[in-house]
C-alpha cells in the first residue's frame, strides 16, 4: 500500500515516498524474482494458481504526483499497480487530512492518462474520502456505488476495485461494496472480515529499507490469515 510519490519533507501521516525510494524497492522486488501488478491482476492469477511471484501494488488517495513520479518507476522495472480515486475530488486535493500538507490530486485527464499505462488499473476509493462506516445508507450508496459509475463514464472501462478511505469497514460497508458490483476491495487490516471484499494490505513508507521490507513481509504473513474465498 503506497500513496504519494514526491518529497516526504513535510509529512505527518507518512504517506510519502520519494521516487528513489520506490525505485530501491521495486529493485528489491524483482531481484527476489516477484513482480507488481494490479490486484486485479493479482486475483485472477491466483484463481488460475498462477499468483506464485505476483505481489499487488496499490497507490490511494490518487494524486497528481502518481502520474509524474509513481509511472516512470513503475514502468522502468516492468510492474503494473491499482491507483485508487476519488471522482468526486477531480483536481482537487487532499482536503481530508486536517494536518497537511495540501497535495494535489489527479484531474480527469490525469486519470485517464494513468488508466492508458501498461498494467494500471483504476479502481475507486469512494466520491470524497469519508469514513463510510459513519456514514448514513444514501451516502454510503453514493460513496460506493457512485463513485464506481463515474469513474467507468470517466475511463471507459469496467472498476472492478474499491479501497475504503482509512481503512476502515463493518459488515453494512463490505456489503454494499460486494452489491455495488466491485469484484473486490481492499483494507489495511480487516480485523475478523475476510474474503475478497475485505482484502488486507501492508503499508509501505519511506523508511522501508531492504531489511524493514523483509520483516514487514515476515511478520504480516504471521499476523494475518491466509484470504478466504480467493
Amino acid at each position: 500500500m503506497y500513496h504519494s510519490v514526491g518529497d516526504p519533507t513535510d509529512d505527518p501521516y507518512r504517506i510519502t515516498v520519494t521516487p528513489e525510494r520506490l525505485d530501491a524497492q521495486l529493485r528489491w522486488l524483482r531481484a527476489r524474482g516477484l513482480t507488481g501488478v494490479s490486484v486485479a491482476r493479482l486475483l485472477a492469477a491466483r484463481a488460475r494458481g498462477e499468483g506464485r511471484g505476483l505481489v499487488g501494488l496499490t497507490f490511494d488517495d490518487g494524486y497528481a504526483d502518481f502520474v509524474e513520479h509513481a509511472l516512470p518507476v513503475l514502468e522502468r522495472h516492468g510492474c503494473g499497480a491499482t491507483l485508487f480515486v476519488l471522482p468526486g475530488r477531480l483536481g482537487g486535493d487532499n482536503a481530508w487530512d486536517p494536518l497537511g500538507p495540501r497535495k494535489p490530486l489527479l484531474t480527469a485527464d490525469g486519470i485517464r492518462r494513468a488508466a492508458a499505462a501498461e498494467g494500471v488499473e483504476i479502481g475507486s476509493h469512494g466520491l470524497t474520502h469519508v469514513d463510510l462506516t459513519q456514514a448514513d445508507d444514501t451516502l454510503l450508496k453514493s460513496e460506493v456505488a457512485e463513485s464506481r459509475a463515474v469513474l467507468e463514464e470517466l475511463t471507459g472501462l469496467p472498476v472492478e476495485g474499491f479501497c475504503y478511505p482509512y481503512g476502515t469497514l463493518d459488515q453494512r460497508v463490505v456489503d454494499a461494496v460486494r452489491e455495488a458490483g466491485y469484484g473486490y476491495a481492499c483494507a489495511i487490516d480487516p480485523g475478523p472480515l475476510n474474503g475478497p471484499h475485505a482484502l488486507p494490505r501492508l503499508h509501505i513508507g519511506q523508511n522501508d529499507t531492504a531489511v524493514r521490507l523483509l520483516l514487514k513481509y515476515r511478520l504480516h504473513r504471521l499476523r494475518r490469515r491466509p484470504v478466504e474465498g480467493v
